[in-house]
C-alpha cells in the first residue's frame, strides 16, 4: 500500500539537498554496480555504503536528521538491484549470438517496466511483510544500526573517500597506464585458472563477505578445479572439456538449488502461515490501499507496465497477463526470501517464470530472456524496497517518503543502468561475457544454458539437488556453487579478502577495539575499494565509447 502520512512529515523526510545528493549518487551506485554484478558474478547489498555516505554529505551540509539520511540513500542505493536484475540476465543474450535480436529500447523497456511492477507490488505488501510480520529483513535492521549508532564524523567520511581514491588510482595505474598485471602468482596448472586478480574491488568483496562463507566458496573451487577438471583429467577419467562442461553444469545447479532451497525452507512455509492467518481474518494482502487515488496511480502504472510488454517488448498478450501476475507471485517470495535470509535470488526467480512462459508458448529465446529480466528487476527491487521499508520502521521514517525515493531512484537508475550496460557492450563487445570472459556474468550465463542447453544434465540435476540439500542444512550453498562454477581466480582473490578480514579481527580484539566501531571501519573501507574500482572500470569503458564515435 502507499501507507499514510502527514504532508509536513514528508516535506521533512524528503528534502532538495536529499534528492540532489540521492540522485548523484544514484548514477554513480547504479553504473558502478552494472560494472561489479557483470566483473564478479554477485552484487554485495549497498545500503550500508549508501546510508553512510548519505550521512556522511548531508551532515557536510548542515543537515542533521536520520530520516532524511534514510531518504537519501533509499534514493542512492534504488537502481542498484534494478542494475543487477538486467546485469544478471541480459549479456547471457549477447553469450548465445543474439545479439543483433534486441535493441537498447527494449532492454530500457525490461528495466523501467519491472521497476514499474516492483513498485506497485512493494506498495501493497508493505503492511503485512513488514509492520505485521516477524521478518528480520537483516540487511535493513543493520543500516538502521548504522545510522543509529554511528556519529559519522569525519574519520568515517575521510576513510570512505581515502579508499575509494586509492582503489580508483590503483585501478587506473592497472587498467590505462598498463603499469600493473591484472593477475598475479600465476600458475600453469591444465583447466584450472589459478592466479590472483590484482584487484583492490576483489579483496573488498571477500573482505565484506567474510572468511566462513568464503570459505564455503573455495571449498567449491578446490573440488570443482582440482578435484574434477585437474585430478579426473590427469588420471584420465574423462577428457578436459568434458570435465569443464560436467563443473559448469553442476555449478549452474547448485546456484538453482540455492535459490530453490530459499523458497522450499525460508518462503513457502512462512508464506502458507501468512495465508492462512489472513484467511481467518478475512482480510487480503491488497486489502489496506488508503484510497481510491492510490489505486487508481498503482493500476496506471500496471497498465503502463502491461503497455511496455506488449509494444516494446513485443510480447504476446498472454504472456503479458502472465508476468503481471507471477510479478506480484515472485515479488511475494523476495520480500520473503530477503525479510528471512538476507538473500534475493532474483535470477532464480526470473528463470522460475521463464520456463513457465516457455511451457504455456512458443515466445522465442530473446522474448525469454526479456521476460527473466523483467521478473529479476522486479524482484531485485522489491527486496530492496522491502529491506528499506524495515530501516524506516525501525528509526521512524515517514513510509510515503521511503516509497517516493524508491520511486525516484528506481527509475533513474533504469535508465543509468541500461546506459551503462549498453556503453559496456559498445566497449567490449560480445565476446566479453561470459565464463572466463572480462565479465564473467555468472548469472546471465546459467539463464543463457537454460536457454539454450545443459552441457551435462545428470551433474546439473544433482546440483540443483545438492543446492537445495546445503540449504536446508543451512549451509552457503551459493557460495560453494559460485565457487565450482566461477573461475578460480576469482575465488583465490575473494579468499585473500576474506583472510585479511579474520586478521583485522583478530588485532582490532587484540587491541581492546569495540567490534561495532571496528566492524564499521572495517565495511567503509572495503565498500570503499569495491566503489572505487568498479567507478573507473565504468569510466574507462565509457572513455572508450566516445573514443570509438570520435574516431
Amino acid at each position: 500500500m502507499l501507507p499514510e502520512s502527514s504532508g509536513a512529515q514528508a516535506r521533512t523526510h524528503i528534502s532538495l539537498a536529499g534528492m540532489i545528493i540521492g540522485c548523484i549518487g544514484c548514477v554513480i551506485i547504479t553504473a558502478s554496480s552494472v560494472y561489479t554484478a557483470l566483473k564478479m558474478g554477485s552484487l554485495p547489498w549497498p545500503t550500508i555504503f549508501t546510508s553512510i555516505m548519505s550521512l556522511v554529505l548531508l551532515r557536510a551540509c548542515g543537515r542533521r536528521s536520520l530520516n532524511e539520511v534514510n531518504v537519501t540513500q533509499i534514493i542512492m542505493s534504488a537502481g542498484s538491484m534494478v542494475a543487477g536484475g538486467i546485469a544478471f540476465t541480459i549479456p547471457g543474450i549477447w553469450m548465445l549470438g543474439l545479439a543483433d535480436t534486441v535493441s537498447p529500447l527494449q532492454i530500457m523497456g525490461v528495466a523501467l517496466a519491472g521497476t514499474l511492477l516492483g513498485l506497485v507490488c512493494t506498495a501493497l505488501i508493505r503492511r503485512r511483510f513488514v509492520d505485521e510480520s516477524d521478518l528480520e529483513y537483516p540487511i535493513g535492521t543493520a543500516a538502521a544500526e548504522t545510522l543509529l549508532a554511528s556519529e559519522a564524523g569525519g574519520n568515517t567520511g575521510r576513510r570512505l573517500f581515502v579508499s575509494m581514491g586509492l582503489a580508483g588510482v590503483y585501478a587506473a595505474v592497472r587498467d590505462v597506464a598498463h603499469l600493473l598485471p591484472p593477475m598475479i602468482a600465476t600458475l600453469p596448472i591444465p583447466g584450472v585458472a589459478f592466479a590472483i586478480y590484482n584487484s583492490p574491488m576483489m579483496l573488498g568483496v571477500g573482505f565484506l563477505i567474510g572468511a566462513s562463507a568464503v570459505g564455503f566458496q573455495l571449498a567449491g573451487g578446490l573440488l570443482a578445479n582440482f578435484g574434477l577438471i585437474w585430478g579426473g583429467s590427469t588420471l584420465g577419467l574423462v577428457d578436459l572439456t568434458t570435465a569443464q562442461g560436467m563443473v559448469a553444469s553442476a555449478g549452474m545447479g547448485l546456484m538453482m538449488g540455492s535459490g530453490l532451497g530459499v523458497v522450499i525452507k525460508d518462503i513457502l512455509p512462512k508464506l502458507a502461515i501468512q495465508v492462512r492467518a489472513h484467511t481467518k481474518t478475512q482480510e487480503g494482502l491488497v486489502g489496506d490501499l488508503t484510497g481510491r487515488y492510490d489505486a487508481g496511480a498503482l493500476a496506471l502504472m500496471v497498465a503502463l507496465a502491461v503497455l511496455i510488454v506488449v509494444t516494446i517488448l513485443r510480447l504476446s498478450p498472454i504472456v503479458a497477463v502472465v508476468v503481471i501476475a507471477m510479478s506480484f507471485v515472485t515479488t511475494i517470495m523476495s520480500a520473503q526470501s530477503v525479510g528471512q535470509t538476507g538473500i534475493d535470488p532474483m535470477e532464480i526467480f526470473g528463470l522460475i517464470v521463464l520456463l513457465l512462459v516457455a511451457w504455456i508458448s512458443d515466445t522465442a529465446s530473446t522474448g525469454l530472456f526479456l521476460v527473466a529480466a523483467l521478473i529479476a528487476v522486479t524482484c531485485g527491487l522489491a527486496g530492496d524496497v522491502m529491506s528499506d521499508f524495515k530501516t524506516g520502521a525501525v528509526i521512524g521514517t515517514d513510509p510515503r517518503s521511503m516509497w517516493y525515493g524508491q520511486a525516484i531512484g528506481a527509475l533513474l537508475g533504469s535508465v543509468i543502468a541500461v546506459i551503462t550496460l549498453c556503453a559496456l557492450f559498445a566497449a567490449y563487445g560480445p565476446e566479453a561475457f561470459g565464463p572466463g570472459k572480462l565479465f564473467v556474468s555468472a548469472q546471465a550465463s546459467v539463464v543463457a544454458t537454460m536457454v539454450s542447453g545443459i552441457p551435462s544434465v545428470p551433474f546439473f540435476v544433482g546440483g540443483i539437488l545438492g543446492g537445495i540439500l546445503l540449504h536446508v542444512l543451512g549451509l552457503p550453498a551459493i557460495m560453494f556453487g559460485l565457487g565450482v562454477y566461477l573461475p578460480f581466480f576469482f575465488t583465490l582473490t575473494m579468499f585473500v579478502g576474506a583472510s585479511a578480514k579474520f586478521i583485522y579481527d583478530r588485532v582490532m580484539v587484540s587491541r581492546g577495539k569495540a567490534r561495532r566501531e571496528s566492524d564499521e571501519a572495517g565495511i567503509v573501507f572495503a565498500s570503499g575499494l569495491l566503489g572505487g574500482e568498479s567507478i573507473v572500470g565504468v569510466l574507462i569503458a565509457l572513455s572508450s565509447v566516445i573514443a570509438g564515435l570520435l574516431a
